[in-house]
């Protein structure tokens, strides 16, 4: 019994094989889940390379890839790539981390408090029906077309999301948590910050992704409308020159830093959240 065990464990042995299968298989199905969100960008991409190349499409509709670089390249020699990311950058950090703020203090206020869901939501829901941008005419009155238009536009984009996220993850603490905090007899304050608080991150984790794609969506509208620089402002300024290679490598960045800054959004909702239990 004890040499056929012995033989099943040699290198080379049928059960060795099957385990290297077994990690080549799991390996290979890793490396496909990877590569699969890739299959449709490189598709568009190849699909625009082939079109441009083979004249498929003209060239004063859809601009070539090469074309397009060349500009993006163009704008980083001379600086203004930079100047204009800067600005944009400036704009949603100041305006997402007013509305982030202000999200987390309302929504825990409603989560720990049904008076305050019983005054405050119904007014918070009726007035977030309305869209970021229908407030564009009336804050261009109050507060003109300068810096504040956009940081408060920003924050609201921002608030709702923040806020709705906090309420739900106060909301649903799981009953266990709450009864060992009971029997330890912790304090509100360390009610909140060692058990409510971070058993919610994961549903916060995700309303913060949320409010970020919509506070970057609405920095870039509304710099279309009301700025005189930034991404927003180049794909304006493109497109009234007709020059569709710089609306397009305009584009190009909005995309690759609102998809840099989700990822590292994922990242840090990955590592603040509390480990799961088997």
């Amino acid at each position: 019994m004890a040499n056929s065990i012995a033989r099943a464990l040699l290198p080379g042995s049928p059960s060795e094989t099957l385990h290297a299968d077994r990690r080549a298989v799991l390996a290979a199905r890793s490396i496909g889940w990877t590569a699969l969100p890739w299959l449709l960008p490189a598709a568009v991409a190849l699909s625009w390379v082939l079109g441009s190349h083979y004249g498929w499409i003209p060239a004063q509709i859809l601009p070539s890839p090469v074309l397009v670089f060349d500009t993006l390249s163009g704008l980083a020699r001379t600086g203004d790539l930079w100047m204009h990311v800067s600005a944009s950058l400036s704009r949603v950090a100041i305006g997402f981390a007013g509305g982030v703020v202000l999200g987390l203090l309302l929504g825990g206020l409603l989560g720990l408090s049904r008076t305050a869901e019983a005054y405050i939501l119904p007014s918070f829901n009726a007035v977030v029906q309305v869209p970021v941008l229908g407030w564009l005419p009336f804050l261009m009155i109050v507060v003109g077309i300068g810096e504040p238009l956009k940081y408060l536009l920003i924050g609201h984009a921002a608030l709702v999301p923040v806020t709705l996220s906090t309420l739900q993850g106060f909301r649903k603490t799981p009953p266990a948590y709450l009864d060992v905090a009971r029997v330890f007899k912790y304090s509100p304050f360390q009610k909140i910050f060692s058990v409510v608080l971070p058993s919610a991150v994961p549903v916060i984790g995700t309303g913060i992704r949320l409010a970020f794609t919509k506070a970057w969506l609405t920095l870039v509208v509304v710099e279309l409308v009301a700025s005189s620089e930034g991404l927003g402002y180049l794909i304006v300024y493109g497109r009234q020159l007709f020059q569709l290679d710089l609306v397009l490598a305009s584009v190009l960045i909005v995309g690759a830093i609102g998809y840099a800054a989700d990822r590292l959004l994922t990242l840090l909702e990955n590592r603040l959240s509390p480990p799961r239990l088997a």
